[in-house]
């Protein structure tokens, strides 16, 4: 692992905790879905930062930015784009919608109806784009940071597992230690604090590092390990749907990548048990439903730490 990935890696970090206070693991995780090629969804109750931190994450990267406030009355169109006949030329151009950017901040994402929520996956899964019969290629990197209240209702719609699965880390951010909190109070503006963010890496710096990321390396036992967490959740007497191979392909590279962030060149166990529940807990169905989504998020994670804390650890 070279030296410049490792500095600039942590001058990502050390960006974005210029404006996120207290959050340094949250922060941390956040780059792992990053150098990971992965989505990000970030779900937490209003006020706790979730817009800051994926705007604070967008601009410490020099790179295209583009934010998609979701609404009810939002249509596919205006996520992906739309073909516009040019009078002069006598045919029909496309104009690009916000989703060809490297970094889409997709604000409130279950406000928008499922029509619309579907626009994102070919994107999130091919990063490519399918209108009027022709497939544009988005720009590299390319990533997705989503935001949601899990204790809303009016307004909302439920993602599709679909989509969910597209997700690479489902990261809550919660409150900030008091110290922390004194010092938010204090700042009379985040947008500030992000406006004078400067650029921690450049879109080709970020694609080198992305690319070291497979070649760290994972014992056979390691590997095993992530597998056996991940079947696990199959057989579970109260999981419905277990994570799917997907989930152990982003388990696998996300620990990966956080090696990486721990300025390691192999994985570790505690890699794949500090991701497990970010990277896993989103891709299973329980059979028993919470009273709402916060809920549900709750006992989904329960049972992946007791899936975790069942399976004997590699030597």
């Amino acid at each position: 692992m070279r030296q410049e990935s490792i500095a600039g890696i942590s001058r990502l970090i050390n960006n974005v905790e210029q404006v996120m206070f207290g959050k340094r693991e949250v922060v941390k995780l956040c780059v792992v879905g990053l150098l990971a090629r992965g989505h990000l969804l970030i779900e937490d109750v209003p006020g706790i930062g979730k817009t800051t931190l994926a705007q604070s994450l967008a601009r410490s990267i020099d790179c295209s930015f583009t934010r998609i406030q979701f609404t009810s009355d939002m249509l596919p169109s205006d996520v992906l784009g739309v073909s516009i006949l040019n009078p002069q030329k006598n045919e029909f151009e496309f104009r690009p919608g916000p989703i060809f950017a490297s970094v889409v901040l997709a604000d409130e994402i279950n406000r928008t109806p499922p029509k619309t929520q579907s626009a994102l996956l070919e994107a999130m899964s091919e990063y490519t784009v399918s209108a009027d019969g022709v497939t544009r290629n988005l720009p590299r990197p390319f990533m997705v940071i989503a935001t949601q209240n899990p204790i809303e209702y009016e307004g909302t719609y439920v993602l599709p597992e679909s989509q969910l699965d597209r997700f690479l880390l489902r990261v809550d951010i919660g409150y900030p230690p008091e110290a922390d909190e004194m010092r938010i109070m204090r700042r009379h503006n985040p947008l500030d604090a992000i406006a004078a963010l400067k650029p921690a890496l450049t879109a080709a710096q970020l694609l080198d590092i992305q690319a070291e990321v497979g070649n760290v390396k994972v014992e056979p036992t390691v590997e095993r390990y992530v597998l056996q967490i991940v079947r696990a959740t199959r057989e579970h007497e109260q999981v419905r749907l277990g994570a799917s191979p997907r989930g152990a392909q982003a388990l696998y590279e996300s620990s990966q990548a956080r090696a990486m962030v721990e300025e390691r060149d192999f994985v570790t166990p505690d890699d794949v048990k500090a991701l497990a529940v970010p990277t896993l807990a989103h891709r299973i169905l329980v059979k028993s439903r919470g009273a709402d989504l916060a809920a549900a998020a709750r006992e989904r994670e329960r049972i992946i730490r007791e899936i975790v804390a069942g399976i004997k650890v590699p030597v």
